[in-house]
């Protein structure tokens, strides 16, 4: 029983963090006059919409299985869904490059809130005195963990993660072209580099902050 509580809160703490961050791009985007997701159906809540088989069940899993085999007590979990469609042209044309950046920072912004809010109702189901008090402990913790690790590692300036998107929209805002340039030349390579990231010793470094403001937000 125990073991089916603590993955359940898990799974669910999981698709809420990643599900609502490629959401809320979608309805920054829509702010500004982008229907594209509302159009494709991508603002829903359906899981089966956003879910990625790789980023959303493949590569979590083996992000678990080998921290463990590594001898990591207690891993890190993260992944993503299926990024929702925006069209930044449209974004762009009205609202500026700030509005592309707003669009940018969307998802972070979601997980550091909701991570906020489940800080401050997790006291609540502490000590747990049940197994639903012990689901609702575990579920609000897993909140706060996958979305400050989900958003400290979006927040990473490298292509294609939100924070790189968000500073080459930023230098393109005060005109700093080259700045922009430089994360277009680099984009192709930027999933070989974060998994380089993720895969070394320079993850321990990367997450440091991650951890620092999980241990904040709890105790």
């Amino acid at each position: 029983m125990e073991f089916i509580i603590k993955y359940l809160a898990l799974i669910l703490a999981f698709l809420i963090a990643i599900i609502g961050h490629e959401i809320m791009h979608g309805l920054v985007a829509k702010y500004y006059g982008d229907e594209t997701a509302s159009r494709e159906g991508r603002l829903s809540i359906n899981p089966i919409k956003h879910i990625d088989p790789f980023g959303s069940i493949i590569f979590p899993i083996l992000l678990f299985l080998s921290q463990k085999l590594a001898g990591v007590e207690n891993p890190i979990i993260f992944g993503w869904a299926k990024p929702v469609p925006v069209n930044i042209f449209t974004v762009v044309n009205n609202g500026g490059y700030l509005a592309a950046v707003a669009v940018s920072l969307a998802g972070i912004t979601y997980n550091f809130a909701v991570a906020l809010i489940s800080a401050n109702i997790i006291g609540f189901f502490y000590p747990p005195e049940s197994a639903i008090s012990a689901f609702m402990f575990l579920f609000l913790y897993y909140l706060i963990v996958v979305n400050v690790v989900l958003a400290v590692f979006n927040a990473i300036p490298i292509p294609p993660l939100d924070g790189a998107n968000a500073i080459k929209y930023l230098s393109l805002h005060f005109g700093f072209k080259d700045i922009a340039k430089f994360y277009n030349k680099i984009e192709p390579y930027g999933m070989l580099i974060l998994l380089i990231i993720l895969f070394t010793p320079i993850a321990d470094y990367i997450f440091i902050p991650a951890e620092k403001l999980i241990s904040w937000l709890i105790f």
